[in-house]
């Protein structure tokens, strides 16, 4: 007996020892998600009929088998990590419906939503959009205990080496009811105060100083905007909440406090729309124009992370410093507890999906399909105007909390639009031009450069800055199509932006028009499946600027692109026999953003 107990623990400990190994200073590559709803989020219940909570959540994403609706549901591959991120507004509050001798449950809320849930939810959100608490309803109890349960969630599924969580919420601000502003506050460590909510203040100085006060206390946190797309403008503005033009204060606070930005999730890319890059041909990509929680249609200017990037080199040059040096990530923003980032694996609406099991089908799948179904009833918008899960990919030199963390705080991230291709950009001047060729090319990126996310060393000299890039497919989705370089500059008092094709799949090359030739499209739209026989399993380069010029600051940062392959509206159709939608594309193009590197001229 005592003989097999100490085989079990030697193997225990082997299996540990190999799962847990030795930090790699050249830093592995983890996927997972920030940006996550379960049934404590009041949106998820009362107008999703969620029911997976935190735990389940997490469960589901390191690989795990859940019940959900009542059947075992998988993702198809484990995240590396997690962040559950509940609207901290009434967090779990609604979640006490299911038991009936709650005291939610037997007030005229309760009742309320009983009878209509949808009704109940947009009068709860004109509420909350204009940052009045519940009323008639004592939520400080519910709320506390349901956030030391998500704590404790975190914490139970924490495995180090193996997948990491993250403690988080979601604070949701929204100016006038209708513009978003909301912020993902992510925890380092194993403890978090109680959340900063929208009710508090809808002013996101006013979150900083939360997560300020927490640092002095060794409580360390950052915030993420997301869906600058539905912002209004306000996002990126030039002024802060009072409206007065952003000072070095101002600039220094936000770019100390919020080092990341979601630039893609379910409800849209934030990256930038042919209105504004009418240069770039594959700007239109996934763009969500109507406001989060309303058909609308969402102002334009200040929405986008490129005009981020050009507005924060403006910005700089008169008060000093950048409030948008901020590094990407992305989200799926799911509100059923199941992330998932695969187009066959998203039902169309705000879920997650195991397609082996609930996929949408009969009369759901016609309403996905449908310009006439609204997501979020009369109100909403389409269906067809969401898109499947987003993920962050990040350089760490291990999978824990703080080696994780570590990278969202340097920005060494990077966001795809769902799958996992591996992305790395460094720059530097004394790169050889044939680096990418070397073995130790990326021993040699770190110690002559800097990695995405990092700030070119200042020169007193004319020579150009040289960049590396590497993107390598995900081993399961699409070949790559080609690798961008994206420059932002500044033009004394505005700023402009150029797309350069640095790596390019089939030996095409940059025509004198400074475009490059289609790649080709392989899909077959009877089936809804393609043919992997163009493009490339892996791209790289060096490229060194051909415009530089030492004296303006610049920003630049790297796309890249699959080949094309099916939508999941495509995808749902035909597994469906329905006809494809012809008023979103039929096919999309996968890809990659990379956080930037910043140039700075010698002062």
């Amino acid at each position: 007996m005592y003989k097999n107990l100490n085989l079990i623990l030697a193997g225990a400990l082997l299996s540990s020892t190999l799962v847990h190994a030795a930090p790699n200073p050249e830093r592995n590559v983890y996927f997972g998600d920030l940006h996550l709803h379960t049934a404590y989020s009041f949106d998820a219940y009362i107008m999703m009929g969620t029911k997976n909570t935190p735990d389940l959540a997490y469960k589901f994403a390191r690989g795990e088998t859940i019940d959900y609706l009542g059947h075992p549901v998988k993702r198809a591959w484990p995240l590396d990590f997690l962040a559950v991120t509940d609207h901290s507004e009434n967090i779990g509050v609604f979640y006490t419906l299911e038991d009936p001798n709650s005291a939610l449950s037997k007030s005229e809320w309760g009742q309320k939503i009983r009878a209509n849930g949808v009704a109940a939810f947009w009068e709860i959100a004109g509420s909350l959009g204009t940052g009045k608490a519940l009323s008639g309803v004592d939520a400080k109890p519910i709320t506390e205990s349901a956030w030391k349960k998500e704590i404790e969630a975190a914490n139970a599924n924490y495995q180090p080496g193996k997948f990491t969580t993250f403690i988080g919420y979601e604070w949701s601000s929204m100016p006038d009811g209708k513009y978003n502003l909301h912020r993902n506050v992510i925890f380092r460590g194993d403890r978090a105060p109680f959340p900063f909510s929208s009710i508090d203040s809808r002013r996101p100085e006013d979150l900083w100083s939360y997560l300020e006060a927490n640092r002095k206390q060794g409580i360390e946190a950052l915030a993420i905007p997301h869906n600058a797309d539905a912002s209004g403008g306000l996002m990126y503005d030039w002024n802060d909440s009072d409206g007065k033009p952003i000072d070095q204060s101002y600039a220094e606070r936000r770019a100390l406090n919020e080092p990341l930005s979601e630039i893609s999730q379910n409800k849209g890319q934030s990256e930038t729309v042919p209105e504004l890059s009418p240069g770039d041909e594959f700007a239109n990509f996934e763009v969500f124009e109507h406001l989060l929680i309303s058909g609308e249609r969402t102002k334009i200017d200040g929405n986008y992370v490129r005009q981020a990037y050009g507005r924060g080199l403006v910005i700089e040059s008169k008060v000093g410093a950048n409030p948008f040096r901020f590094g990407v990530v992305g989200g799926t923003d799911f509100h059923n507890g199941l992330s998932t980032t695969g187009e066959d694996s998203f039902d169309g609406g705000v879920f997650g999906t195991d397609p082996s099991k609930d996929y949408p089908k009969g009369d759901l799948a016609k309403q996905r399909l449908s310009r006439q179904a609204k997501l979020l009833g009369e109100h909403g918008y389409s269906f067809l105007d969401n898109g499947s899960g987003n993920l962050t990919g990040a350089w760490a030199e291990e999978n824990t909390r703080d080696s994780i963390y570590g990278a969202f705080r340097r920005k060494e991230t990077y966001a795809t639009s769902g799958t996992r291709i591996k992305l790395r950009f460094f720059g530097g001047w004394e790169y050889a031009r044939d680096l990418v060729h070397a073995a130790n090319w990326v021993k040699t990126g770190y110690a002559q450069g800097v990695p995405m996310g990092g700030d070119l060393p200042a020169r007193s000299q004319s020579k150009a800055p040289r960049f590396a890039v590497w993107a390598l497919k995900d081993p399961a989705a699409a070949n790559l199509d080609r690798v961008q370089i994206i420059k932002v500059w500044l033009d004394k008092d505005q700023y402009r932006e150029k797309v350069f094709d640095v790596a390019l799949s089939n030996g095409r090359k940059v025509s004198a028009t400074g475009k490059a030739p289609a790649v080709g499209n392989t899909v077959d739209l009877k089936t809804a499946t393609y043919k992997n026989d163009i493009g490339a399993t892996e791209l790289s380069a060096v490229w060194e600027d051909p415009e530089f010029d030492p004296k303006t600051p610049a920003v630049y940062y790297v796309r890249a692109l699959e080949i094309p392959t099916p939508r999941w509206s495509t995808i749902l159709a035909v597994r469906n026999g329905l006809p494809i939608p012809d008023d979103v594309p039929a096919t999309i193009q996968e890809r990659a953003w990379s956080s930037p590197i910043w140039y700075r001229p010698a002062r």
